[in-house]
C-alpha cells in the first residue's frame, strides 16, 4: 500500500462498504447511462456513481443521492478529474452546443 493510500484509508473506511455497493447497484438500476456521453448524443452504460460535488469525507454530502450521477468508467476516470482540476468538459452535444455546462455558450 502506497503512502498516499495509507493517508487516505481504505474505501470501506471512506464509506464505499457494503451499504455504498448496495446503493450503487440500486441507483445505476434506477440511471443505467452515463450522463456526459448522453450530453454528446452517445447511449453507453453507466459503471460508476459519481458525487457530482466531491464529498471529501462529508457523510451528509456522500449519501444525498441529488448529487449522484452515473457515469461510464471513461468519463467518470477523464472527463471527471479534467473538471475537478479546474478544466473544461470536451465535446458537444448532439446539438452542436457544448457538452460542458459550465461553458459560456450554455
Amino acid at each position: 500500500m502506497s503512502e498516499y493510500d495509507q493517508r487516505r484509508g481504505s474505501a470501506a473506511s471512506r464509506g464505499y462498504g457494503h451499504k455504498w455497493r448496495k446503493a450503487r447497484e440500486d441507483y445505476l438500476r434506477e440511471h443505467p447511462l452515463c450522463v456526459f456521453c448522453q450530453r454528446r448524443g452517445k447511449v453507453t452504460p453507466a459503471t460508476v456513481v459519481d458525487h457530482i460535488e466531491p464529498h471529501k469525507g462529508d457523510l451528509k454530502l456522500f449519501w444525498r443521492r441529488s448529487n449522484w450521477q452515473g457515469l461510464c468508467k471513461p468519463c467518470h476516470d477523464i472527463d471527471k478529474q479534467r473538471l475537478e482540476k479546474g478544466g473544461a468538459l470536451p465535446g458537444c452535444d448532439a446539438d452542436g452546443l457544448p457538452a460542458d455546462p459550465h461553458h459560456h455558450w450554455s
